[in-house]
């Protein structure tokens, strides 16, 4: 294993900016995996460091495969980390929305143009990141469609299902995006959540890469075959809303099976204490995503669900 700082960025009134990769193996660029690029994406950056575990001893012992290299980069916004931020604190802007970057743009243009530049040779590409609402996932692999996607490719994760995105305007300056229309096979990793540490999930997300790493033949590693994915593509998930704003009391969780007209929620007024709303799923199905926060804006979406073929 080598650390390497890949970016520096020097400081003013705080120690230096500093982006650091670790490398695995020698030869031909074969997968990067990039962690956190939000400031409360703990959850990524712990992944990040248990896989670099792993790959360690992997390499110590032999197991990755000759003319084969890896990069980890566990963080890129460590700043807004260490202040509980979601976003670069400068200016709050998103990283993951400066994609290809420009190297004479704002600082996040500069990060993104910098990381861009290192990582876009790479045959794989994998993404452990967040949505853009607070909530819980059931664990998946998520791909852009540009046209270059393989969702062959995103099965060998061993993840429950495989998810299509069609890529919004603003979809186009994402790190996946960008990797892809690049020739990198790019795929981003959900697992339950972000901004806290669960263990189990954690392990199974490390499982699934080393698993996709194995298949690809960039590692030798015997692990469970993990699940035959479905394929559902992101349009074709239900969302359930949630009818009006006040403090939400959540019933369900990803992964629960549901039925048509079932109560999955409730809206409680924040002064009286009454339930004001039930969120009511609109169709038989199992919860893909739920909303965590503990209050709700009117309308906002809290689950989307993935609706029973019969249905």
């Amino acid at each position: 294993m080598v650390k390497e700082t890949l970016y520096t960025l020097e400081g003013i009134y705080r120690e230096d900016f500093k982006i650091s990769g670790f490398r695995f193996g020698h030869g031909d660029d074969s997968a990067c995996i990039v962690g956190s690029l939000r400031g409360n994406e703990y959850q990524q950056t712990y992944i990040c460091s248990q896989l670099i575990k792993e790959l360690k001893t992997l390499e110590d012992r032999g197991q990755i495969a000759s003319n084969k290299s890896i990069l980890v980069i566990p963080c890129l916004n460590q700043y807004a980390t260490n202040i509980d931020r979601r976003f670069w604190p400068f200016d709050d802007s998103d990283i993951n929305r400066k994609f290809p970057g420009h190297i004479s743009g704002d600082t996040t243009q500069q990060i993104a143009a910098e990381i861009m530049e290192i990582i876009k040779g790479y045959t794989y590409g994998i993404q452990l990141t967040s949505f853009y609402m607070p909530g819980k996932f059931v664990p998946h692999v998520r791909m852009m469609e540009t046209g270059y996607q393989n969702t062959s490719l995103a099965n060998l994760f061993g993840l429950p299902f495989v998810v299509v995105r069609k890529p919004k305007p603003m979809d186009t300056t994402t790190l996946n995006y960008n990797w892809q229309m690049g020739g990198t096979s790019a795929f981003s990793l959900y697992t339950h959540c972000s901004d806290y540490i669960d263990d189990v999930a954690a392990k199974q997300a490390v499982a699934s890469i080393l698993r996709f790493l194995t298949r690809m033949g960039i590692i030798k590693y015997n692990n469970h075959s993990g699940y035959i994915a479905e394929v559902i593509n992101e349009d074709d998930l239900v969302p359930v809303f949630s009818g009006t704003s006040g403090f939400y009391k959540r019933l369900r969780e990803p992964g629960q099976a549901v039925c048509r007209g079932e109560v999955l929620g409730e809206i409680i007024d924040a002064y009286s204490g009454e339930v004001i709303n039930q969120v009511v799923s609109p169709t038989e199905g199992m919860i893909f995503f739920a909303y965590t926060e503990p209050t709700v804006m009117e309308d906002a979406v809290v689950y989307k669900v993935i609706r029973r073929l019969h249905e």
